[in-house]
């Protein structure tokens, strides 16, 4: 069963579009005239908003966007103006074509919020049969747009073609383009709390809970359990298939929750020595705490038992000086279940601490992975009867990319893992009590993920194969018994 719930409103309005706007020269008389035209618009409107950007080789400060300021920004060709924000916005885009239709904010919604259901593929006439300076784009700008009709991912592109004005505002053509084209030598740093009411949620069981908490609007979740400032909490029950000739009474269930406040953590070098900037840094991290409780005797698998128990999506925009980089973070947090289908266990864990994961950039060493995870996890609960082994995880995958390119994922898999040896009865309260062997209870957190090719976004080069993050393996005992 699935249920999509939207929690709340993203850090920036639906479609409050932002664009960048850095013109390179242009050879052909008309598009030089066009380009012209654009830059005196341009520098007219930077004057209108009083927002134009300072000087390369500043260090930008990273911040959520916000909620209700036009961040569009514009540069004119050849004049050494860094991009700056303007009222300008993207109607439409069509990732088929890659043709976007650029456009005057309307009076009165400086965010870019109207029009939010424009044509993907509006008439278009020659651009030859408006003037020049009426065109709102010209070859060579450099667009980085918020979530807007037809890149609900964000936009990067740059201008290859001026097409001609429309109803909506001047289509142009396209191609992928990178930051560095925008940040040039600034330097920025910084990590962004993802806003929990920020997330679409699509719940894949039918008894999964949602609930968040954000300033000034606290959600409490089931049990009483006040949700801390700014996470977001999944709580999930089902059953799992039983061993073969189980009795009713160890019927197999697992149930659980997961409490995560993610943040984006960004950096950007500045130039390097070559096309490439000096350094970046793209990566997810925050706060997990999760406790679960696993009863009964779960049937053997050949493979672990992977169910997945909602998918959330979020495309937080931080504010990086005046340029909006949109971020795209995916999570599906999973329940996974392994063993041989012999041990029957009542347990129950509570685990906390945090995360890290992502790539870093260097002139000397290209890409790297970077991972980390240090948690701390106390058993709740605790009985285990006859021999076997039973391993469970509660865990959660996550992707984070920018402009719809995903770049590092991640598979973060808190565990508990039992096993018991000869005939058993024993727990926690009662080590060894009725036991004819030994029994371990251990708690544990796997933590794997690659780098893709995409996160050359940033202007660095391509990658030539995916890199592995490195498994991050730790385990540590619980309780345990002999006799």
């Amino acid at each position: 069963m699935r249920r999509r719930t939207r929690l709340g409103h993203a850090l920036t309005p639906a479609f409050a579009v932002t664009a960048l706007l850095l013109a390179a020269g242009c050879s052909s008389p008309q598009h030089q005239a066009a380009a012209d035209g654009h830059a005196r618009e341009a520098a007219r409107v930077s004057d209108d908003t009083g927002a134009a950007a300072g000087t390369d080789g500043q260090a930008l400060a990273v911040a959520a966007a916000p909620t209700a300021t036009a961040t569009t920004a514009a540069g004119a060709a050849g004049a050494g103006r860094p991009a700056h924000r303007t009222t300008l916005t993207v109607s439409s885009y069509d990732a088929k074509t890659r043709r976007a239709v650029i456009a005057r904010s309307p009076k009165g919604d400086p965010a870019g919020k109207g029009n939010p259901t424009a044509p993907a593929s509006p008439a278009v006439s020659p651009s030859a049969s408006a003037p020049a300076a009426a065109h709102q784009a010209a070859v060579g700008d450099v667009i980085a747009s918020a979530p807007a009709p037809g890149a609900p991912d964000g936009l990067l592109a740059k201008v290859t073609k001026v097409l001609g004005e429309t109803d909506a505002g001047t289509q142009v053509q396209t191609e992928p383009a990178t930051l560095d084209a925008l940040l040039g030598d600034d330097t920025a740093k910084g990590t962004v709390p993802v806003d929990p009411a920020a997330f679409d949620v699509d719940t894949l069981l039918p008894d999964v809970k949602v609930s968040w908490s954000k300033a000034g609007d606290v959600h409490v979740g089931p049990k009483g359990a006040t949700v801390p400032l700014g996470s977001l909490r999944l709580d999930v029950s089902t059953g799992i298939p039983a061993a073969e000739g189980a009795p009713a009474s160890a019927a197999a269930s697992v149930s659980g929750f997961v409490q995560v406040a993610p943040q984006v953590d960004f950096a950007y070098g500045g130039a390097g020595t070559g096309t490439a900037p000096g350094s970046a840094y793209l990566g997810v991290s925050g706060d997990w705490d999760s406790g679960w409780a696993v009863k009964g005797r779960a049937g053997a698998t050949a493979t672990p038992l992977r169910i997945p128990f909602a998918k959330l999506h979020a495309d937080p925009v931080l504010q990086v000086g005046p340029v909006p980089v949109v971020v795209n973070l995916d999570l599906t947090c999973y329940l996974q279940v392994s063993g041989d289908g012999k041990i029957t266990v009542d347990v129950e864990q509570n685990l906390r601490g945090d995360f890290k994961a992502g790539g870093t950039f260097g002139t000397a060493q290209g890409w790297t992975p970077v991972s980390g995870s240090t948690m701390t996890s106390t058993p709740v609960r605790t009985s285990v009867t006859t021999a076997g082994s039973v391993r469970t995880a509660l865990g959660a995958e996550a992707s984070v990319g920018l402009y719809g390119s995903v770049g590092v994922t991640a598979d973060l898999a808190p565990y508990l893992r039992g096993e018991a040896t000869g005939t058993v009865t024993a727990t926690s309260a009662t080590p060894g009590a009725d036991a004819q062997g030994a029994w371990n209870l251990y708690g544990g957190v796997d933590l794997s993920g690659t780098l893709r090719l995409q996160l050359s976004v940033f202007g660095t080069p391509v990658l030539e194969r995916s890199i592995p993050l490195g498994a991050l393996h730790r385990e540590w005992k619980l309780a345990g018994g002999t006799l």
